[in-house]
């Protein structure tokens, strides 16, 4: 069976989505981010700027700060994660 989703447009990275859609709406700088997720500044900084991939723990933290499910930030980086695959094996 074949995905529907379109394999040449690369996936959203779950920083970009923190970065772009929910740290305005909520008016956090990266520290507070980091402050309420209890994490360090650079561990922040590097997930809002997809140098870090989401974990199962990380999920877990950002669900409760945010909101959604620890499995839908998850299915986010694994979308990513799979199409990053994908194109080393397609080249």
């Amino acid at each position: 069976m074949k995905s529907l989703r379109h394999r040449t447009r690369k996936p959203t990275h779950p920083g970009a989505v923190l970065r772009e859609d929910v740290l305005p709406v909520m008016a956090w700088t990266q520290v507070e981010f980091a402050a309420r997720l209890m994490v360090s500044r650079q561990t922040v900084s590097d997930l809002l700027h997809e140098k870090r991939s989401v974990t199962a723990a990380m999920a877990i933290r950002i669900a409760r700060v945010v909101g959604g499910t620890p499995e839908s930030w998850l299915r986010m980086q694994g979308a990513l994660d799979l199409w990053t695959a994908e194109m080393k094996f397609k080249n």
